[in-house]
């Protein structure tokens, strides 16, 4: 393991090789680099609410947790889910109108209704957010809509797009970016 900076790493692992001492050398040369990508640190942009929040033993810790993680939205630390039970990139309202982000009028409207119980909420805007964690920097188009859980959701449509790799025990998503390999770190439940 290799440390490249604050809370980044790399890891270099040899790729599959042949018996072959000719395959053998060709496959040193071709090692994998792996970016390690962690949590963002600093003060969350709004505080959200929490209904309980109760220790796990650390082997269970992932167990039951969808993938949370902060990023920077114009220097700012925001929460940020990945999701692929969603079938849309979401970002809050509030997000939205705290930090000025220009929305455009949504192509085609849509309601959704698992948001808000028994509450139908109309997607009738869009904004496109540029967002980084660490090292790593992308640009995703979200719906706007009134949420509460975190500031941006990723769901179907990101992680089809970056080819995401979703690890359920460690909780952790890898995929490919820029010819780089990105792992996302989860942060760790209080």
């Amino acid at each position: 393991m290799i440390h490249r900076g604050k809370d980044i790493y790399s890891e270099e692992s040899p790729s599959s090789s042949s018996s072959s001492s000719e395959n053998e050398e060709e496959a040193s040369d071709q090692e994998e680099k792996i970016e390690k990508i962690y949590p963002v640190d600093g003060d969350l942009l709004m505080v959200k609410r929490l209904l309980r929040s109760q220790p796990c033993p650390t082997s269970l810790s992932q167990r039951e947790n969808i993938f949370h993680t902060r990023c920077l939205v114009s220097k700012r630390a925001c929460s940020l889910i990945v999701d692929s039970g969603s079938c849309t990139n979401c970002c809050s309202t509030r997000l939205v109108n705290k930090l000025a982000l220009t929305a455009i009028s949504h192509p085609q409207t849509y309601k959704l209704h698992w948001l808000n119980e028994g509450e139908e909420l109309e997607a009738n805007q869009q904004v496109k957010v540029k967002f980084s964690i660490r090292d790593y920097k992308d640009k995703v188009l979200c719906d706007v809509m009134p949420m509460e859980a975190c500031h941006i959701l990723l769901g179907r449509p990101w992680k089809f797009n970056k080819h995401t790799i979703h690890d359920g025990l460690t909780n952790k998503i890898s995929f490919t970016h820029k010819n780089r390999k990105i792992v996302f770190h989860p942060l760790t439940p209080t």
